[in-house]
């Protein structure tokens, strides 16, 4: 446990789950995935029976990610700088964790956090992001859901809050919240890999990029 940020509850962020019936929100204060069951028809949630499913303490879990076929997912936990791979029951709305890897270089020892983590659409990488290290961890990703390493990419801008891949899946949009600014990348479909594009965008503080 961290005691400087895990003192109460911290309910960081929220997604839903591909067939919409259930609710996952990340506790970060908790170092839990918290799962309720949603009612579309009246908008309510209802937690889930087991209502949650925990994470190693201090992990810190952020942000999160479902695999596109429905059957992993990925909590990015942003204290321990890793990511936590897990089996999902769509059906009874419930977590086996399998896999907990590093998202930083093992000789790296200066302070950093992660902040957002994507799977890309072809359903073939993991991408997180360092901030301190100000990088993106690339991960190809097995049959079983399990991580390798690829790599860990600069990003050349300062605490990369958010990261967005486009919807082509051929460019990673890296925002720069201390520094400024979006840096855009290439990225190869087949190996997972990154390389700058030369196009950057200038803007104050960007935190958040969604494609609608």
């Amino acid at each position: 446990m961290n005691p400087r940020r895990q003192r109460e509850p911290h309910a960081h962020s929220i997604n839903m789950s591909p067939d919409n019936r259930f609710a996952i929100v990340a506790d970060l204060g908790l170092d839990k995935l918290l799962v309720y069951r949603f009612d579309a028809a009246k908008g309510t949630l209802e937690p889930n029976d087991p209502p949650s499913v925990s994470l190693k303490p201090g992990a810190g879990p952020r942000h999160f990610a479902f695999h596109p076929d429905g059957r992993f997912a990925y909590a990015i936990n942003e204290i321990a700088s890793t990511v936590t791979v897990f089996d999902w029951n769509a059906g009874k709305g419930v977590f086996t964790e399998k896999q907990t890897i590093g998202t930083l270089p093992k000789d790296f020892s200066g302070e950093s956090s992660t902040a957002e983590v994507i799977v890309h659409p072809n359903g073939k990488f993991l991408y997180g992001s360092n901030r301190g290290h100000d990088s993106v961890a690339i991960f190809s990703i097995a049959g079983d859901g399990t991580l390798t390493p690829v790599d860990v990419t600069p990003l050349h801008v300062k605490t990369p809050r958010n990261f967005a891949i486009d919807p082509s899946g051929e460019f990673l949009f890296a925002e720069g919240q201390d520094s400024g600014g979006i840096v855009v990348f290439r990225l190869d479909p087949k190996t997972g890999r990154l390389t700058p594009s030369g196009t950057s965008v200038a803007l104050s503080s960007p935190v958040c990029i969604r494609f609608v």
